[in-house]
């Protein structure tokens, strides 16, 4: 037995979104219908009745550096998951659930694939209504950029969350590193002023690591190596100094680095 398919309807009566067709009818007989192919059938019916309001939806966050393609696919997502999971029983009308379910999508898409930099979502929405605020006001001051103050006095918000917000409009798309500095030679770019890990750092660890173990050698072969690696002395100097072969300055060395690197592994 083949289902009739089920044609959507217009609503005759006045609707606060222009674009919502009536399937009422269709919502809630997908309630009594067990999963098969008639249900997903009468499903995408509904979605496609549905999706010029989703798109309409989706033009709202536009020329905010996302493609309107990619915006209308995500908002298309959102009316998907809000026709699977609406309860007419709870007497809630379909738009009422739909809209906020598809805007939510979209915002979820800007915050989770679009800013450069992981900002809290509470920063995030500090951002945008200082960013609103802003636009409003400028309009509004014949062109002149708003105060903290102002912006603070217009959002409710105070104002180290005004400037909060304004700090995070950076965050959206991070500056690259190969960006030109203002006021600065030409070619030089923002990694220029990016420091080099300094090997400095290092030695000093290493020097104040060894020091406990050099107190415990002999005196003869602390004073070898200390001519050796701190006063630069080439090994026959030292045999001549200390009176011994350089063969025996040598093999000191060795055996006293060895020693030390044993010691050290210990400790690690």
């Amino acid at each position: 037995m083949q289902t009739k398919p089920h044609r959507v309807k217009r609503s005759s009566v006045k609707h606060p979104h222009d674009d919502a067709p009536n399937t009422t009818a269709e919502l809630r007989e997908m309630t009594y219908l067990p999963d098969g192919p008639a249900k997903q059938a009468l499903r995408r019916q509904v979605v496609e009745a549905w999706m010029p309001m989703a798109h309409r939806l989706a033009r709202q966050f536009r020329n905010r550096g996302e493609p309107l393609e990619d915006l209308e696919q995500v908002a298309a997502l959102g009316l998907v998951k809000a026709v699977s999971r609406y309860d007419p029983e709870r007497g809630t009308a379909f738009e009422s659930f739909a809209v906020p379910t598809i805007v939510g999508e979209v915002k979820r898409h800007f915050r989770d694939n679009l800013w450069g930099v992981h900002v809290p979502r509470r920063v995030q929405e500090l951002r945008n209504r200082v960013r609103a605020a802003h636009h409003e006001l400028s309009h509004s001051l014949d062109g002149h950029g708003a105060s903290v103050q102002e912006v603070a006095d217009h959002t409710g918000l105070t104002e180290r969350e005004v400037l909060i917000g304004f700090e995070a409009l950076d965050t959206y798309t991070p500056l690259s590193l190969d960006a030109q500095l203002p006021g600065m030679e030409s070619g030089f770019s923002l990694a220029d002023a990016v420091g080099d890990e300094e090997s400095g750092y290092d030695r000093v660890v290493d020097r104040e690591t060894i020091k406990p173990k050099l107190r415990r050698l002999p005196e003869r072969e602390r004073q070898i190596l200390y001519l050796r690696f701190f006063r630069s002395m080439t090994q026959s100097r030292i045999a001549e100094q200390l009176g011994i072969s350089q063969m025996h300055v040598s093999r000191l060395i060795s055996r006293t680095c060895a020693s030390l690197g044993e010691q050290g592994d210990e400790v690690a």
